[in-house]
C-alpha cells in the first residue's frame, strides 16, 4: 500500500497470535489523511486487538505498520503523541478530580515543556505556554459545543458531555491520525448525528480510524469500511459496497446492514 503522498497509516499483513489463537490473520488496511475509515465486525472479530497493535500495546506476530511513509519499529504507547497519533477509549477516562478544561489540557502533557503536575500547582516554566494550552483547550471545548462546562467536574455532567470532553483531550495534541474506539456508546441519537458531522469535519486535517457498533453512524460518516470476522478481513469498500456483500450479512448473524440512502434522485416511493 502506498499512502505516503497523502500521509496516513498502512497496516500491511498484520497477524497476532496469542498462545496458539490467531487473533488477527494477515489484516491489511489503510487510513489516509482526509478520510474516515470504519472498522466493523461482530464481537471478538479482532477490532480492539487491531487498535492495540497500532497503539503499541500488542506486538504483531508478522506484518508491519507504516505511518506517514515510515515503518514503525517497537513503538510504545508513550510514543503516540510524538508520532501524532491519538486514541479515545470506549469509556471516557476522564480524571474525576480535574475540571473538564484541566482534563483537556492533560492531553497536551507529553508535548509541553513543563510537567503537568507542576503546571497545576502554578509552576509553569512559561506563562505563555500555559496561556496557549489553556486557550487551545477552551477553543476545542467551544468547537465541540461544551465550552460552558469548562470549569465543571466530570461527575457532575451528562455522559454525552463527558464523551465530547474525552474527544477534545485527544484532539489537543493536534494528531494526524485519530483512533476512535466506540465513540457513540452511550450517546443519544441527536448526539450521534452531531458526532458524525464533527468527524467528517475533522477528516479535512487528519485521518480518522473508527471502531463502532452503531451502524447508522458508521454508514453515514465513513468514506470506507473494513469488515473483520474471526480476525480476518472479509470485506472492504464504500459503505454501500460493504452493505451489499452477503458475507457481511452472514457475519452479523443475518442482521441486515442498512445502506446509505441514494441522494442522486427520488426513491422508489416518490
Amino acid at each position: 500500500m502506498d499512502n505516503q503522498a497523502a500521509g496516513g497509516l498502512a497496516v500491511e499483513g498484520v497477524s497476532v497470535e496469542f498462545g496458539g489463537l490467531l487473533a488477527l490473520d494477515a489484516v491489511s488496511l489503510e487510513c489516509r489523511v482526509g478520510e474516515v475509515v470504519g472498522v466493523i465486525g461482530p464481537n471478538g472479530a479482532g477490532k480492539t486487538t487491531l487498535f492495540n497493535v497500532v497503539c503499541g500495546f500488542v506486538r504483531p506476530t508478522s506484518g508491519r505498520l507504516v505511518l506517514n511513509g515510515r515503518t514503525l519499529v517497537h513503538h510504545r504507547p508513550h510514543d503516540l503523541a510524538r508520532l501524532k497519533v491519538a486514541r479515545t477509549l470506549q469509556g471516557v477516562g476522564l480524571v474525576p478530580g480535574l475540571t473538564i478544561l484541566e482534563n483537556v489540557m492533560l492531553g497536551a502533557q507529553s508535548l509541553l515543556k513543563a510537567d503537568f503536575l507542576s503546571a497545576l500547582l502554578g509552576a509553569w516554566r512559561s506563562s505563555q505556554e500555559e496561556t496557549r494550552c489553556r486557550r487551545r483547550s477552551r477553543a476545542l471545548l467551544d468547537e465541540l459545543g461544551i465550552g460552558e462546562f469548562a470549569g465543571w467536574y466530570p461527575g457532575a455532567l451528562p455522559y454525552g458531555v463527558q464523551k465530547r470532553a474525552s474527544l477534545a483531550r485527544a484532539l489537543i495534541a493536534d494528531p494526524a491520525l485519530l483512533l476512535l474506539d466506540e465513540p457513540a456508546s452511550g450517546l443519544s441519537s441527536d448526539d450521534m448525528d452531531e458526532l458524525g458531522g464533527y468527524l467528517k469535519s475533522l477528516s479535512s486535517r487528519m485521518g480518522v480510524l473508527l471502531v463502532e457498533h452503531h451502524m447508522d453512524l458508521v454508514m453515514s460518516t465513513c468514506d470506507r469500511l473494513v469488515v473483520l470476522n474471526f480476525g480476518r478481513v472479509i470485506a472492504g469498500g464504500t459503505p454501500n459496497e460493504v452493505s451489499a456483500d452477503p458475507e457481511v450479512t452472514r457475519a452479523y448473524l443475518g442482521e441486515e446492514v442498512r445502506r446509505v440512502p441514494d441522494t442522486e434522485g427520488p426513491g422508489p416511493d416518490a
